[in-house]
């Protein structure tokens, strides 16, 4: 799973949503690789895609029960990442050996 993949999962993790709502939350995605992505998601199982059967129609996508405990696990990684990316970036950071 790549960048897009993450960025669709985060989303969906605040809830079910519509393919332009999609579009929205994950900024800078195409048409073209948002479906890709989640067909991708879908066939791995960590996506369902509803269709419901209305004029016009309409579609939701929400995370699966494998997709919601992958997101238990990914989510504070996330936050770990964002709390620490600010020390990890600096100049400091960069020239300090690691272990």
């Amino acid at each position: 799973m790549g960048k897009w993949g993450v960025l669709v999962l985060v989303a969906l993790s605040e809830g079910t949503l519509r393919w332009g709502e999609l579009r929205r939350a994950v900024d800078g995605i195409s048409e073209k690789m948002l479906a890709s992505t989640l067909r991708t998601l879908d066939a791995d199982g960590l996506v369902v895609r509803l269709a419901h059967p209305e004029v016009p129609p309409r579609v939701e996508y929400s995370l699966t029960p494998r997709g919601r405990d992958l997101m238990q696990r990914v989510l504070p990684l996330m936050e770990w990442i964002a709390d620490n990316a600010d020390d990890m970036l600096s100049p400091a950071a960069a020239s300090t050996p690691r272990a």
